[in-house]
């Protein structure tokens, strides 16, 4: 996505850069280490990621805040600083984020009737993120901040097995 010079950014327009600045730092190990070596001088740093700036079309405010990272030593939290930053974000476009697990993956349709029942019970828009974990047997597991939404049938199961044990 390349943003005209001067042109004001959005937050998921700047959430996408970051994104493909983090892809970039993922698959090259040698930017990974040029951006992280100490010895390596902070102006080499800028200049490298101006070249990737300009390539993926960053605009100025994106490859300002990659600077800035670079002048406090920072890259290396990168991924957790733009999680972060996806948070806040999604918090003030008034989104929820809910982890969601599965025992396989998920067709689009069984993640939209996820997507607009978790929407339904909560009163926000929800941005998902799946997972599978086999060990939940069937169903779906979802978790929107603290709150566990437990469809699965190892909880099911599970349960079962307290009431089970409560008559006894």
């Amino acid at each position: 996505m390349v943003t005209a010079p001067g042109a004001a950014i959005q937050g998921p327009e700047a959430v996408s850069q970051l994104r493909a600045f983090a892809a970039a730092l993922q698959s090259s190990h040698e930017l990974y280490n040029v951006l992280t070596t100490p010895s390596v001088p902070s102006s080499r740093k800028k200049s490298a990621l101006a070249k990737i700036g300009g390539v993926l079309g960053f605009a100025p405010v994106t490859r300002n805040f990659l600077f800035v990272l670079v002048d406090h030593h920072r890259i290396t939290a990168f991924e957790d600083i733009l999680d972060a930053f996806e948070l806040v974000l999604d918090e003030r476009l008034g989104f929820a984020r809910a982890e969601v697990s599965s025992a396989r993956e998920l067709s689009e349709a069984q993640r939209s009737i996820i997507n607009s029942k978790l929407e339904h019970m909560t009163g926000k828009r929800i941005r998902m993120r799946f997972q599978v974990d086999e060990s939940i047997i069937g169903g779906v597991i979802a978790r929107i901040g603290s709150t566990l939404y437990d469809g699965s049938v190892r909880g099911q199961l599970s349960s079962l097995g307290r009431r089970l044990s409560a008559e006894e």
